[in-house]
């Protein structure tokens, strides 16, 4: 029997080689649309459209690469956040739904004036691109110590519009050091996965996500506690530093901040678990 070379077809066969898959099925049609280049809607309304033997070969080559572990985001290009489309390479780390929290953290908060706002760690730059989408009256600068993550973060801010982002390379503050720079917010998705815990994770981070942007030492709280300790300095008096923080961290982290920090805030995601500290500088 010839082989259904269809819209439909195919993505029956995609379904079939991902089902063992959480999200096989969701899969198997992002990466039939991505080989096709056709709409959802198209897929719907048109399943027994024929495909060509390239479609057909683009597909079974993308659902070979996605059963060898590649992140879907990076078959495709693309991951939504905070319902923006942001480019994803293997420069950045994918953008999550759980590090949403830091936006809505920072728009509960916000003045909606002229605020200034520091994104640390930028990668794709979905934290800083997101705020100056809802803030456009904010300054945002966002910083990255990887030359290829701000390229992204880059190309991702001039795609949505919000071309008053400033970027710059930077370990951190070191690109304000002396400057006298203050901000009213600076916020972050660092890396805080703990050196031990590096091989449990699944496959396609511990692969094919930048390592730097996840491992943060022994303690996983390397970052972190580079970022609590000079903070206070960039931001002007009560100012906020809103970060994420990884499973098990919220007590330690805690005990980071003294008597320089007040209002200090946890905010759990939809699971449960503590992932976003507030706190503001006294």
């Amino acid at each position: 029997m010839a082989p259904d070379r269809t819209l439909g077809g195919l993505h029956r066969d995609g379904v079939t080689l991902l089902g063992d898959r959480p999200e096989g099925a969701l899969e198997a049609k992002v990466l039939l649309l991505k080989a096709a280049g056709v709409t959802e809607e198209r897929l719907l309304a048109a399943p027994d459209r024929p495909c060509s033997q390239a479609v057909e070969a683009r597909f079974r080559r993308l659902v070979g690469r996605r059963l060898d572990g590649v992140p879907l985001a990076h078959l495709t290009g693309t991951k939504e956040f905070w319902s923006i489309p942001f480019e994803v390479t293997p420069s950045v780390l994918v953008p999550r739904p759980e590090t949403e929290g830091v936006v809505e953290k920072v728009l509960e908060l916000s003045t909606r004036e002229s605020e200034s706002i520091l994104d640390v760690g930028t990668g794709s730059g979905c934290i800083a691109v997101a705020l100056a989408k809802e803030l456009p009256r904010a300054q945002v600068r966002a910083v990255d110590i990887s030359e290829r993550a701000l390229r992204v973060a880059e190309r991702n801010a001039a795609r949505h519009g919000a071309r008053h982002v400033r970027f710059h390379r930077s370990d951190m503050f070191s690109a304000f050091r002396g400057t006298g720079a203050k901000f009213d917010f600076i916020v972050s998705n660092p890396p805080y996965i703990a050196r031990g815990d590096w091989d449990g994770l699944p496959a396609e981070v511990r692969d094919f996500e930048p390592r730097r942007a996840l491992l943060a030492g022994a303690s996983g709280l390397e970052a972190i506690e580079r970022l609590a300790r000079r903070a206070g300095t960039y931001l002007r008096p009560g100012g906020y530093l809103v970060f994420e923080i990884g499973d098990g961290q919220r007590d330690r982290v805690l005990a980071l901040f003294g008597r320089r920090w007040t209002e200090i805030e946890t905010s759990w995601d939809l699971a449960g678990k503590p992932r976003v500290i507030t706190a503001r500088r006294a």
